[in-house]
């Protein structure tokens, strides 16, 4: 069976992390795993990250999450299946 995933950059984390993470929780049924990453260290943080989802649950609702986060304007997702 196809495992299907999103990975989700978001360029300015600063900027966009509260809106993607509503988008997120608006769509958290069909979450199954999620795993965040981003650069730090003891005296900086990235301002870019990246966040892999493992879905679950209809096509639609997918599209509706995946289109959602696209509108936000330094966020790039790519739908990836294996």
């Amino acid at each position: 069976m196809a495992k299907k995933l999103v990975i989700i950059k978001i360029e300015q984390r600063n900027k966009e992390a509260t809106e993607a993470q509503k988008i997120l929780t608006e769509f958290g049924c069909i979450i199954k795993t999620r795993l965040g990453l981003h650069d730090t260290d003891n005296n900086s943080c990235s301002s870019e990250g990246l966040i892999i989802l493992e879905l679950v649950g209809s096509k639609d609702e997918e599209k509706k999450m995946i289109s959602k986060l696209s509108q936000l304007k330094s966020v790039v997702t790519k739908e990836v299946e294996i």
